[in-house]
């Protein structure tokens, strides 16, 4: 697939893996518009030069009108957060993809390229687990519904004119990255940040360039109605990922709480703030998502697409650093 003049829609566009594929898209010619719930977070994006509508996946008028003219859809909007009510989840995560999904394929759109999670795994898998599953919802919302919006989206699949890809990103870290950057600095800074049981297991981390190569790479060999698990290929325990976070914010190196006593005191202080009407920073089940155990397999993507990836997390926390000197973290924050 030849991307110059290609005309791509970009749901999420302010967030940031849509920023990210805005900016790097518009270096390869392509026309880039998107769609965005927020006013606030569309201004990078249209700074950039990109085409924003602002509106809600959810709604069939918008979606419609979005996707008129539109070549490639690639679809990031989600809500992504460790807990909370499934109908939630499944409204904008089920319902809101499917939504765009349809508008796409009834407007002649070709191309319709997911962004999932590999939380569609849940939190105990095996040992480099393949794309072939098991998959396993957990009882948590975003495992669940990740996983509902898959098998929605494979069932539209028509590779003569309407082709579905879905990838399975691991942990995206980098510049405005909320879960593995912003938010785990900003509790280390108020020394209320801890890892469960020495920080075992692995954290699939996948600097944000490394997820956007492998879109482009799956978008140019056009491999249609394949899923694919994108991480940087290496494994690197909890502790060390977060020990060299806060290497690289000059703070002390976090500590380490058994499983359990760092869930009651989350749940204790979501309560807290629950009775203080405050938002809640962090949910108690944050826990079993920095616990999972083994690395994803990647050969896959490594044999179909020729991805490699190109940045480490030596490097992708060199370039997080650079970043993090001129960001305030408090303003990044929902």
């Amino acid at each position: 697939m030849n991307f110059n003049n290609k005309s791509l829609l970009i749901t999420g566009i302010g967030e940031f893996v849509g920023l990210r594929a805005a900016e790097k898209a518009i270096a390869k010619g392509m026309k880039v518009s998107g769609l965005q719930s927020s006013a606030d977070k569309a201004k990078k994006a249209q700074n950039m030069g990109a085409k924003v509508m602002i509106g809600n996946i959810t709604n069939p008028a918008i979606t419609e009108s979005a996707c008129q003219g539109i070549d490639i859809v690639l679809h990031t909007d989600e809500i992504a957060k460790e807990g909370g009510s499934i109908e939630e989840f499944r409204e904008v995560n089920v319902g809101g993809t499917l939504n765009i999904a349809k508008a796409a394929k009834s407007h002649g759109v070709k191309t319709f390229i997911y962004i999932s999670s590999a939380l569609v795994y849940g939190f105990n898998y095996p040992d480099r687990v393949t794309e072939d599953g098991p998959l396993s919802g957990e009882n948590n919302p975003y495992c669940q519904t990740k996983i509902e919006a898959e098998k929605a989206l494979l069932e539209l699949n028509d590779p003569s004119n309407f082709g579905v890809i879905i990838i399975r990103p691991g942990d995206v870290y980098g510049p405005g990255s909320i879960p593995w950057i912003v938010r785990p600095l900003l509790l280390m800074r108020q020394k209320l940040f801890a890892y469960a049981n020495d920080g075992q297991g692995v954290i699939n981390h996948l600097y944000i360039d490394n997820l956007i190569d492998a879109i482009f790479l799956a978008l140019e060999k056009e491999t249609y109605g394949e899923i694919f698990n994108i991480t940087d290929g290496q494994e690197t325990s909890w502790k060390e990922y977060f020990t060299y976070l806060a290497e690289t914010a000059g703070l002390p190196a976090p500590f380490s709480l058994p499983k359990d006593e760092l869930k009651l005191f989350l749940k204790l202080r979501y309560q807290g703030q629950k009775l203080f009407r405050k938002q809640a920073d962090i949910l108690p089940e944050v826990v079993d998502f920095m616990t999972r155990p083994y690395a994803y397999s990647i050969d896959k993507a490594q044999k179909i697409l020729n991805y490699q990836p190109t940045i480490n997390l030596q490097e992708g926390m060199h370039l997080t650093q650079e970043w993090l000197k001129k960001t305030d973290l408090k303003k990044m924050m929902p």
